[in-house]
């Protein structure tokens, strides 16, 4: 499937972007989008030393199994590009080594790392957790933050953006992803670049769990602008603003928009196409019709209606805008559970 996965350059640069996709993509282990990852991320002007680095950081945080799988992926795509031209944005290059950390492996170690995680986090990081484990403590003060936040080629900033992309790509990790997201603030990650981390990931993680030939349509990025309207999470692609309003709009099993109803004078309403899934839509008053691929719907103005996915599949469908005279939309209440559950048994 396609992916429609964007960040304004005021929020990542296409170098930035590829470091958010191999933290991501290693943290899923899935070696086929990393080795794209690299190879758009050496387009863009990473190094193969900065590679080594983001790869050598992402063990603390997805284990060794699966930064040595990334360190594999690595060393085959470099070896395949040979440093010879990427895609079309340059060559690529080895880049310069990191130095010795200066608390590496050494009495240094602990005093270095406390420094530099008090300087990350801005300010003495204690807690109840860590004076139950303090081993744990220990290890994150000499070795995460004494030897490998130590390293040079990299700054803090890069650092916490590729930490921050593995976090969220693993729901289980999602407190650690929060406290990264608040390091990156102190070290230069604004709130924009932060949320377009995040959601560049959720979208990447919703396009690999569908199938390859889920729909012509590209899944979209996340429907923030209306997330209040829906139950569940829904995604928006924009097709076309020419003549006919088009978008591709993809829910999540289970969710669904609220009741609503497309006004106008003349004309107006809309009409849906199902391009991949099953989902329902149902007018006020009326029972629900199952949807599936194929499928349209033709809603008239002035009715309330609501539509969205089964419970137990993903759904898409193209929504057009039919001209009219006077539109206007009203968002009205929510679909319950209980009204869900009844409309789609």
């Amino acid at each position: 499937m396609a992916m429609a996965i964007t960040a304004n350059a005021a929020e990542l640069t296409a170098k930035e972007s590829a470091i958010v996709d191999i933290g991501a993509w290693t943290a899923r282990g899935e070696q086929d989008k990393l080795g794209a990852a690299f190879k758009a991320g050496f387009d863009a002007g990473l190094t193969l030393n900065e590679a080594k680095e983001l790869v050598g950081q992402l063990y603390a945080y997805c284990g060794f199994p699966r930064a040595l799988n990334a360190a594999g992926t690595l060393m085959k795509v470099w070896n395949e590009g040979n440093g010879e031209l990427g895609t079309g944005n340059g060559k690529w290059y080895e880049g310069c080594t990191a130095s010795m950390p200066r608390g590496s492996l050494g009495e240094r170690a602990l005093p270095v790392g406390t420094a530099n995680q008090t300087k990350l986090c801005g300010g003495p990081v204690k807690g109840a957790l860590f004076d139950f484990h303090p081993q744990l403590d220990e290890y994150l003060k000499t070795h995460l933050f004494g030897d490998i936040f130590a390293r040079d080629v990299l700054d803090w900033r890069t650092r916490e953006i590729v930490t921050i992309a593995a976090l969220a790509a693993r729901p289980e990790t999602a407190p650690q992803m929060k406290a990264h997201i608040a390091i990156g603030k102190v070290n230069g990650v604004t709130d924009a670049q932060a949320k377009a981390i995040v959601r560049r990931v959720q979208v990447a993680a919703t396009s690999a769990a569908l199938p390859s030939d889920w729909s012509p349509i590209p899944v979209g990025e996340p429907n923030t602008a209306y997330a209040k309207y829906f139950i569940g999470n829904s995604y928006l692609h924009k097709l076309t603003l020419d003549q006919v309003p088009a978008f591709g709009v993809a829910f999540e099993p289970g969710c669904r928009n609220n009741w609503h109803i497309h006004h106008a004078k003349t004309g107006g309403g809309q009409m849906l196409i199902v391009t991949a899934g099953e989902g329902f839509y149902q007018e006020w008053g009326k029972p629900a019709r199952r949807l599936k691929k194929g499928d349209t719907v033709n809603i008239p103005a002035n009715v309330k209606h609501w539509h969205g996915a089964a419970p137990d599949s993903w759904f898409q469908h193209i929504a057009l805008e039919v001209p009219g005279t006077e539109q206007s939309n009203e968002w009205c209440e929510p679909v319950d559970d209980a009204a869900y559950a009844e409309a789609t048994k």
